[in-house]
């Protein structure tokens, strides 16, 4: 059968009260956006309780499918039979034909399910399934009925339009992005900020993202990964804007002047403070790092305590509980894993320390960063002066 329509699905949103219209709006434009990166027309239309997709041309039904399945605020995406409304001898005669059409093997279990949103129509939703199921029995003798635990379920939906549907493919649950602010990812070549970003922008936060490229300690190719990875996360998360700081000249003077096993945590400091700069400009209420507690010696409870002495905004580090298996599950499950193991070193892996400080002080972090203080902070504002930033997409 060829679908004209999709019913969208949401969870969530549903319990937002008098604020959900405002959800459901962000999340109508959210599908539009998905929906421009393939081939066709498409009218986006919300009703009470639902969000429809109208296909006005031919288009590519798994691409359609699989667009909708990256907008976050949808559970659930149903192909759909709309008819006019009618009485039910002809819309009993159209369900007859949506499951001869649909199903090859006409010997499983099912259950009809009916919503009367237009309680004009003359019968209850409890007539309907009824009805419905009697009319199925009779046309093919080998279904069955199974209220509890169905193959199939049946869904009749009696609105302006009459909407038949079977099938629902899951989605990505979560929340519209855009409803919930603006975080700044620190994103690098390697498998968990990726994810960190998915994770937040799965609660409707929309990203922008930055990165500390280092040449000729890192080559083009470094730089190009983290693009791709970016226009990975951003096919669930919306358009990013990537921040590409050129980090060299601070990243070489902390190497050159700093006790050598607390440079990582250094490094990490300044970086925190180059993206809560870059988070103040661009009107972003967080940040987000990939960190996990003791993934790394940068990451030990201890570390990231005095990491996070240099800022004053919230750092949101979704993968802190999480081993490293369960990170790369996520990042398999959104495709970034395979660009994210790519031989290419960031600046996070080229200036290593043999032994680095696990339980890094405070008080002696800041003496070591006070060794730069003749030169630093014009190291830093050549460094944001000279950013690189593009949208991707």
């Amino acid at each position: 059968m060829e679908y004209k329509s999709f019913l969208i699905k949401y969870a969530e949103i549903g319990t937002k009260g008098k604020n959900r219209y405002i959800f459901e709006d962000l999340l109508c434009k959210n599908i539009r956006s998905a929906m421009r990166r393939i081939d066709g027309r498409f009218l986006v239309r919300k009703e009470y309780g639902r969000i429809f997709v109208d296909c006005m041309q031919d288009y590519d039904f798994d691409e359609a499918v699989e667009a909708l399945q990256h907008v976050f605020g949808i559970v659930g995406i149903c192909p759909v039979l709309v008819l006019p409304d009618m009485p039910w001898e002809a819309l009993s005669e159209e369900l007859v034909h949506f499951i001869d059409e649909n199903y090859e093997e006409k010997n499983f279990s099912f259950k009809v399910n009916c919503r009367r949103i237009n309680k004009e129509y003359p019968m209850r939703s409890m007539d309907v399934n009824i009805e419905a199921g009697a009319v199925l029995l009779e046309a093919f003798p080998d279904l069955r009925v199974d209220v509890h635990k169905p193959d199939v379920m049946v869904h009749i939906e009696l609105r302006d339009q009459i909407y038949i549907y079977s099938a629902v493919f899951a989605g990505s649950g979560g929340l519209p992005v855009g409803t919930n602010g603006k975080a700044m990812l620190l994103l690098s070549g390697g498998i968990d900020s990726p994810v960190a970003g998915y994770m937040v922008s799965k609660r409707g936060v929309h990203l922008e993202a930055v990165y500390f490229d280092a040449p000729p300690h890192t080559s083009p190719q470094a730089k190009q990964k983290v693009i791709d990875l970016a226009k990975l996360v951003a096919k669930y998360a919306g358009a990013v804007r990537l921040h590409i700081i050129h980090f060299t000249d601070i990243q070489e003077a902390i190497y050159h002047t700093c006790p050598e096993d607390e440079i990582t945590i250094i490094m990490r400091r300044y970086m925190m403070r180059i993206a809560q700069h870059l988070a103040e400009e661009n009107e972003c209420q967080a940040l987000i790092t990939g960190e996990s507690i003791g993934q790394v010696a940068s990451q030990t409870i201890f570390s990231l305590q005095v990491t996070n002495a240099v800022c004053t905004y919230p750092v949101f580090r979704p993968c802190i509980g999480m081993d490293k298996q369960e990170i790369v599950d996520i990042a398999e499950k959104i495709h970034t894993y395979e660009t994210s193991i790519l031989p290419y070193e960031d600046c996070c892996t080229t200036f290593v320390a043999k032994h680095p400080v696990t339980k890094p002080r405070l008080e002696d972090i800041e003496a070591s960063e006070r060794l730069l203080n003749d030169r630093i902070d014009d190291l830093l504002r050549q460094a944001v002066e000279t950013e690189e930033v593009m949208t991707v997409w």
